[in-house]
Formats: C-alpha cells, sequence, structure tokens
C-alpha cells in the first residue's frame, strides 16, 4: 500500500543552507528506519535500485494568504540561501511504496517521542506530528493500496496532467535529460508501479500518449555549500541537478480500450506516491496529478 506521510518539524538550532535536502534527508531517514530495524537500515542504504520510498526536500510551513491560494498546490523549495530558523516550523514528506516498509515502522510512528531531538547536519530538530490522511491544509498526505487505486481510477478521461513541483529529469544514456516526455514519465511511474503492485501493466500502452500542452521550465539544485558559489566562481557542474518544473498534460490518442485508459489514469494518480524520474530518494521528482 503506498503511503505518503507528511512529518512535522520543528528546529531547535538553525538549519544551514545544503542540509534541507539531498544526501543529508536521505541519512536522517535511515536514520529513523534504523531505530526500529537496523538490519533494514543497511538494505535500503545498500539497494542501489529501485527505491521503495521517496522523500521531499525540507519545506518551510507557510501561511496561506487567501482561500484561493490555499486550493492550490505551489512549488516546493528545493534550495535555500540562506539558514532556516531555530523555531522555525517545517514538514517533510516521506513517501513509501513498499507494504512491508510501513509495518515495518509502526513502531517508529506509534511511539514518536516528540522530545526526543534528530540530527540533520549540525542542526537539531523535533518530529511534532506525523500526518498519514489527507488533510484540507496538507495535500501532500494521504494513502490508498494498490488495488483502490486501479478500482478509482477513470475509465474515460483521456487527459492526464501531471504538475512537477521538484526538478525532474530522466537517465539517458550516460546523461541526464530534463524534458519530460510521454515514454520517460510514464515509463518510470510504470517501472515502480510494476515492481511494487500485483497488477502488472504492459508497458505498450505508453504508445497511446502525446504531449498536449506544457508549461514547463529548466530548474537547477544546487549544493550551496559549493566552495565555486562561495568564492564567486563558476559553479561546478558535478554540483548541479538539472530538471523540468511546471505542468504538462498528455493526452490519450486513437482508439483505446477503457482498460488501457484505466491503466493509463492509475499511474497518473500513482505520481503522488512514486515520483518521477530520477533522485526521488533525494527530493528531486515530486509529482502529482493536476485536476
Amino acid at each position: 500500500m503506498p503511503h505518503s506521510l507528511v512529518l512535522n518539524l520543528l528546529p531547535k538550532s538553525p538549519i544551514p543552507p545544503g542540509f534541507t535536502s539531498g544526501k543529508h534527508l536521505h541519512a536522517l531517514f535511515l536514520t529513523l528506519v534504523s531505530t526500529v530495524d537496523a538490519e533494514m537500515g543497511d538494505r535500503l542504504h545498500a539497494n542501489q535500485g529501485n527505491k521503495s520510498f521517496t522523500l521531499s526536500p525540507l519545506q518551510i510551513v507557510q501561511q496561506p494568504r487567501s482561500r484561493q491560494a490555499s486550493a492550490s498546490t505551489p512549488l516546493l523549495r528545493w534550495t535555500y540561501r540562506k539558514p532556516i530558523s531555530s523555531g522555525t516550523p517545517c514538514w517533510w514528506r516521506i513517501s513509501l511504496l513498499d507494504d512491508r516498509l510501513f509495518s515495518q515502522l509502526n513502531a517508529l510512528w506509534l511511539n514518536l517521542n516528540p522530545n526526543r531531538p534528530w540530527h540533520l547536519g549540525p542542526a537539531n530538530l523535533h518530529i511534532t506530528s506525523i500526518l498519514g490522511t489527507p488533510q484540507s491544509t496538507q495535500p501532500w498526505a494521504n494513502f490508498c493500496n494498490y488495488a483502490e487505486l486501479y478500482e478509482r481510477a477513470s475509465e474515460s478521461d483521456r487527459k492526464l496532467a501531471l504538475q512537477f513541483y521538484t526538478p525532474t529529469a530522466f537517465r539517458q544514456g550516460k546523461y541526464d535529460s530534463a524534458l519530460p516526455t510521454p515514454d520517460r514519465v510514464f515509463g518510470s511511474l510504470l517501472r515502480r508501479w510494476n515492481h511494487y503492485s500485483d497488477l502488472e501493466f504492459s508497458a505498450d500502452m505508453i504508445d497511446v500518449l502525446q504531449p498536449s500542452y506544457f508549461d514547463i521550465r529548466t530548474e537547477v539544485a544546487t549544493d550551496p555549500r559549493s566552495q565555486f558559489q562561495h568564492t564567486g566562481a563558476k559553479t561546478d557542474p558535478s554540483n548541479q541537478f538539472v530538471g523540468c518544473v511546471g505542468k504538462v498534460t498528455f493526452q490519450i490518442l486513437g482508439q483505446v480500450d477503457s482498460i488501457t485508459i484505466k491503466q493509463l489514469n492509475t499511474l497518473a494518480d500513482f505520481a503522488l506516491y512514486a515520483g518521477v524520474g530520477r533522485k526521488t530518494p533525494m527530493g528531486m521528482g515530486m509529482a502529482r496529478r493536476d485536476r
């Protein structure tokens, strides 16, 4: 059963730039896992293939300015230029694609000590609460098992709109490509769906998709601790991740049976949990369906 959990956090000391995404949040997640199952933490650390979890960059809690503003989900932040001050409410999304992983972490969720400090780089923070069900003020919290995702999916909706909230890119040979083509986007979702669900879909169905609308731009996720930035010199490309953010609508074209339409709609809905493309365990590729 895919779970999208939102952890509410309160830093007790400033969080420097460069510790709000990437390997530092990845390390914090593995620490959380290891507190209840050290062996599982080691397995997740060693697994370089299909990752059974995704992580968001650390987010500062923003108060909506109006009712209209709260109805939409803004792009997420993946880079900070200044430290996050002590006492600033933050949140962090963890999605779990494997039922066994969620159940094995039940002891962590149920016995959470809000007074226990956790370490994010040099900063200490407390986990004040965990959200696992849909919230009007937090659209990233949700859960749904694979069978229900499929059963709830539309059999007639031919427009599949996805919003990319953090830089999203795809492996193409030795290099990355930031262009979200149908085969890359839905191929990424399909691989994760077939790996973790018991309902296998055929890769051939992606051939009926074409982009019908796009409003995207390239964005760069850069490690602010890079010495090149501090000295004013040109940024080291090895510290950069270039991806796209924005919205793309994919259209199902031609004579397509209702089962195929339902499966493609399922994958679009699955994006909330699975993420898209590369480095999803490092905060990249966060996406969700836009209706």
